[in-house]
């Protein structure tokens, strides 16, 4: 038959993980799934710079995450996870890759996640511009958080964020 499910918001939950110098991620989902994915990857890509000597790219990175997911969706223990990979290229600048639980990947150049993210996206799509600096970025985060603490029904005190 059926079983019983219960969501529960967890305000002091860290959902982004610094995955190297360079990699940073933020994963939303399930409790256990989103602590242990993002623990799997991050040892994973350690891993990968210890034995060859350099840290894998935002691209391959992001594949190397698609593809475990991929693996995991198709086993008996899927990850129930969404997760936006930031990080940056030396050659090619900052890139951004939205990922979702059933292992869909796209490079996009902002993204938001959960029930914010409605809120918020399209403030992005206004206000976002390719060469704001970090002060501007600042500001449309805030913009951002402000409007979801205006128009979602649960009442959140604290947001986190990540400059690297």
């Amino acid at each position: 038959d059926g079983g019983i499910k219960s969501n529960v918001l967890c305000l002091n939950e860290d959902k982004l993980h610094k995955i190297s110098n360079k990699l940073v991620m933020g994963i939303s989902g399930e409790s256990g799934d989103t602590t242990q994915f993002a623990e799997y990857i991050a040892k994973n890509i350690q891993l990968y710079k210890m034995r060859n000597g350099y840290e894998l790219s935002p691209n391959a990175a992001a594949n190397f995450t698609r593809r475990n997911l991929a693996d995991y969706l198709r086993s008996r223990t899927p990850y129930y996870v969404n997760l936006l990979l930031a990080g940056y290229n030396d050659d090619t600048g900052p890139e951004l890759y939205f990922l979702d639980y059933l292992a869909s990947m796209v490079k996009v150049p902002y993204a938001t996640h959960g029930y914010g993210g409605y809120f918020s996206l399209s403030i992005l799509d206004r206000y976002r511009r390719a060469d704001m600096n970090e002060q501007e970025a600042y500001g449309l985060m805030k913009k951002c958080v402000l409007e979801i603490q205006k128009r979602l029904i649960v009442n959140f005190t604290k947001f986190q964020s990540s400059v690297n």
